[in-house]
């Protein structure tokens, strides 16, 4: 019984690496888009509860420059632990922007037709020292 319960924890575990990495894949993906200005396929990256709250990849740029400015062209990116909420699950990125500050957001992600598109970005207050 504790070798089959070992061997559920170890792929258990293997499927949320995995998952992780997948996850982790999709956030790339977007920045990627963000630096390169397209904004059309970073918007591809958003859950279609977003594409519908921003409408078109106009709004949604718009709304990244402004709110999120340290994605479009970070210096440094940084994740953290992948773990699983209500809905998907949430992955911590600390940026670093061209100025040298720190940005943490959280990320939430869902898995539409097999694929992870972000559901939602909401930044992360940092300590003193950050």
């Amino acid at each position: 019984m504790r070798k089959l319960f070992a061997v559920v924890l170890v792929v258990l575990g293997s499927v949320a690496y995995a998952q992780g990495d997948d996850i982790q894949a999709t956030i790339d993906a977007q920045i990627s888009a963000f630096s390169e200005d397209d904004f059309a396929k970073a918007f591809s990256y958003a859950s279609p509860s977003i594409q519908r709250i921003f409408g078109d990849e106009d709004r949604f740029e718009a709304m990244v420059r402004r709110g999120y400015p340290m994605v479009v062209e970070p210096k440094e990116v940084r994740y953290f632990q992948t773990r699983q909420d209500e809905i998907g699950y949430r992955q911590q990125v600390l940026f670093l922007d061209q100025s040298g500050a720190s940005h943490l957001l959280e990320y939430q992600l869902v898995q539409i037709d097999g694929e992870w598109r972000i559901n939602g970005v909401w930044m992360v207050p940092l300590g003193p020292a950050a």
